[in-house]
């Protein structure tokens, strides 16, 4: 291989694991609580996975603490990739309800080897008094949606805790769209 070529996907790697290569933080510039949100990603057996790549979005808030401005639709998008220890910290602002009043969420998209489809989450906050009547969190079994809530950190203020559980009895769950 000469210095000249250029770094080319071959077809068993298609699916990975490249994706770290040319990511860089895209934090958000909005005003509002800043926060953080640390995720870690694990395999069935509890090992952390240290290739994955997490996708991103929420909604805005807007002055009336009502829902995404109309001429945003998205507060914050990132791409962040794990580390060795299987997390990546988002630092981003409080996500808004959104107009149909859902609970304030994460969207996420994670991609990671052995996935030949990314898989699609959200993470909730626990102690929203908004996660009882969310339409997309009431779809899923009570017992079930623990895992889909970040916990504050009790080290660090203005923290947040979320597990992704790729497999085991408390696999996260991943919504089908």
């Amino acid at each position: 291989m000469s210095d000249e070529t250029a770094c080319v996907a071959t077809p068993s790697q298609t699916a990975g694991p490249f994706f770290h290569l040319g990511l860089r933080p895209q934090p958000s510039g909005r005003a509002g609580e800043r926060i953080r949100v640390l995720v870690r990603v694990t395999d069935g057996d509890g090992r952390p996975v240290d290739d994955a790549l997490i996708e991103w979005w929420h909604a805005a808030e807007t002055e009336e603490n009502s829902g995404p401005a109309p001429d945003s639709q998205v507060a914050a998008f990132a791409r962040l990739p794990t580390r060795d220890d299987g997390t990546c910290e988002l630092e981003t602002v409080r996500p808004g309800r959104t107009p149909d009043g859902q609970a304030r969420h994460i969207n996420v998209c994670l991609f990671a080897r052995g996935l030949l489809r990314q898989l699609h989450t959200r993470i909730y906050f626990a102690g929203d008094p908004a996660l009882e009547s969310d339409a997309v969190l009431s779809l899923v079994p009570e017992h079930r949606r623990t895992t889909l809530l970040a916990r504050p950190d009790p080290a660090v203020p203005g923290r947040w805790l979320f597990d992704v559980r790729l497999q085991e009895p408390h696999e996260t769950v991943f919504f089908d769209i």
